[in-house]
């Protein structure tokens, strides 16, 4: 195909995927919202930043495993791919309940070191114990079977899969928190609606990896996850680790952002949640874009074809740039009425809720000017994984979080308080913007000598 097709074939279901993802997610706090209850919101704002740990656990075998399979795809070691996607899937197991085992045994501790407040910390813990520790398991296994598929050509199943979760959460959360169990309850019905909705989109993508494995390099079979050498396991970790780092520090930024704003109060921590979860709209697209570019960049860049590799990061770029730019405008010019839809004033305490959203509109003009460096962030990053560039992506990430992001929101929010928090972010993104181009242009040059040496040998 023409590389915009390639590009749009593949990443179209994973956009619709990654934004169906984003609205169930989102649904939770917008029927939670619907109560008026700025403290429940701030509950799930805490339980967020531990809930997304499960995504940096993903990419250590999804991206890791994904990425290291398409590209033994595209040098024709079919055998070797189908051990290594065996060995992501049963990892995954192992990983997910030792995190359900931690967090279950660690609940309380963990939910105050966030910010929980004594407002908030039974609506966190009710939630976290649902979701969490008896749901990391689907919620886990779901993501890395999705990446499997995705990287074996399986895009449209992968996303059919967690979409189809998204749609279904979206259909109980109201069932679950206004219907069935009683009002003062709502946060408990929406981590059981949302239990309810990964297991069976865990049930549907383990059906669609058993049908896919009969004619791809996919298997769950334990005596090829067991066969994994250790060439292809230090390959996997190679990307892997570097993929879970990244958006682990992206967490524990995240982390950060919230402990700091339940310093100032509840209602900012609750304001700052809102803005994050309507600020994943370009990110969401833009992950979902780069997810599907990368399996083209990987199996291209395996193949030798670099002039198409190149091709395709450069037209991922132009798109994501664009999307970037337009959510920007969109949310410079509706803050107000886009912040108004996850939390209500008409119902619960409105004054508490109106001290919210002056918050979080304030919140998002400032944080939704970082879009379109953040892509370009997102973009290097995934690209280099798909080049088997694992210490790139680590460092790129290490300087964005730790040396960057985290000490500018202490900084800004010092000097100037929660207007300086919410600042740090478009701040140390353009930082490390640049950071990430002089890296992913040194990995671009360097794949194009190994060519030339490949060549000449």
């Amino acid at each position: 195909m023409p590389v915009a097709q390639a590009l749009f074939t593949m990443a179209v279901p994973t956009i619709i995927s990654q934004v169906i993802n984003l609205i169930y997610n989102v649904v939770d706090t917008f029927f939670i919202g619907r109560t008026g209850n700025s403290y429940m919101v701030a509950a799930t704002t805490i339980t967020l930043t531990i809930m997304l740990m499960n995504i940096s656990f993903a990419n250590l075998f999804g991206i890791g495993g994904g990425s290291h399979m398409a590209r033994l795809m595209g040098a024709g070691k079919n055998r070797e791919a189908k051990s290594v996607s065996a060995f992501s899937v049963y990892g995954t197991v192992c990983i997910a309940l030792l995190y359900s085992l931690l967090i279950g045994l660690f609940m309380d501790p963990v939910l105050r070191a966030l910010g929980a407040s004594d407002q908030t910390i039974a609506y966190a813990r009710s939630y976290a114990l649902i979701v969490i520790v008896i749901g990391t398991l689907p919620t886990l296994l779901s993501m890395v079977l999705a990446h499997l598929l995705r990287n074996a050509g399986y895009s449209l199943q992968a996303s059919l899969g967690l979409s189809g979760g998204g749609i279904l959460n979206m259909v109980l959360d109201p069932l679950f928190m206004f219907v069935i169990l009683p009002r003062g309850m709502e946060v408990t019905g929406a981590a059981a609606a949302t239990l309810l909705s990964n297991t069976i989109a865990c049930a549907y993508l383990i059906h669609a990896y058993k049908v896919a494995s009969a004619s791809s390099p996919l298997s769950l079979r334990l005596s090829d996850a067991r066969s994994i050498s250790r060439e292809d396991l230090g390959r996997l970790f190679a990307v892997g680790i570097p993929s879970a780092v990244l958006t682990g520090l992206f967490d524990v930024a995240n982390m950060c952002v919230n402990m700091i704003a339940a310093a100032h109060n509840d209602m900012a921590l609750a304001a700052i949640g809102i803005t994050i979860k309507v600020e994943r709209l370009p990110n969401a697209i833009n992950v979902g874009l780069c997810q599907g570019m990368l399996p083209i960049v990987a199996y291209n860049y395996s193949s030798g074809d670099h002039v198409r590799m190149n091709r395709t990061i450069s037209t991922g770029r132009t798109a994501g740039l664009a999307v970037a730019c337009f959510c920007m405008l969109l949310f410079q010019l509706f803050a107000k009425q886009v912040s108004g839809i996850f939390l209500s004033t008409t119902a619960g305490d409105a004054g508490t809720a109106l001290i919210t959203l002056a918050y979080a509109e304030r919140f998002l003009r400032i944080r939704s000017v970082a879009s379109p460096v953040q892509f370009m962030n997102y973009h290097a990053s995934y690209c280099m994984q798909a080049m088997g560039n694992g210490r790139g992506t680590l460092f790129h990430a290490f300087i964005r979080e730790l040396v960057i992001y985290i000490p500018f929101m202490f900084l800004l929010d010092r000097i100037f308080g929660e207007t300086g928090l919410a600042a740090a972010l478009p701040v140390s993104e353009a930082l490390s913007a640049v950071l990430a181009f002089w890296l992913l242009y040194r990995t671009v040059q360097k794949a194009g000598i190994r060519k030339e040496r490949m060549k000449s040998g």
